[in-house]
């Protein structure tokens, strides 16, 4: 069974800095791409930062310049370095990967989320 597991997250002062890691495990064949999700009380999932399987980052315009997207191929894992930290990044964040995997005679394909870790922004 592929699972993701997330840890890092916590309660920081603005202007603060966490680093959120998630790790994936399981049969994988190949992790296509990986990325990293928010959801606040009250609002709908949105997407923080990706990397596509060619390595390339795409940012949420709200986390530009201080959010840092990185991969780690060997250890099937996915960093979000957070800088810069406001109240309003306080969420969940869920870490997501496209994955390619084997299941019993069966080569699959489908996205895969974690169990989100809280991130709180405050004073």
């Amino acid at each position: 069974q592929v699972q993701l597991v997330e840890s890092g997250g916590g309660l920081v002062q603005p202007g603060g800095s966490l680093r959120l890691s998630c790790v994936a495990s399981g049969n994988i064949f190949r992790i296509n791409a990986m990325g990293w999700y928010r959801q606040a009380p009250g609002k709908q999932r949105e997407p923080v930062a990706t990397l596509t399987s060619g390595g390339s980052p795409n940012y949420a315009d709200a986390v530009k310049g201080r959010f840092t997207i990185s991969r780690d191929n060997s250890k099937n894992a996915v960093y979000l370095q957070m800088t810069t930290l406001k109240p309003e990044d306080t969420a969940v964040y869920y870490c997501n990967a496209d994955l390619t995997y084997y299941s019993g005679d069966y080569v699959l394909r489908n996205d895969r989320w974690g169990q989100g870790t809280q991130v709180t922004v405050s004073s």
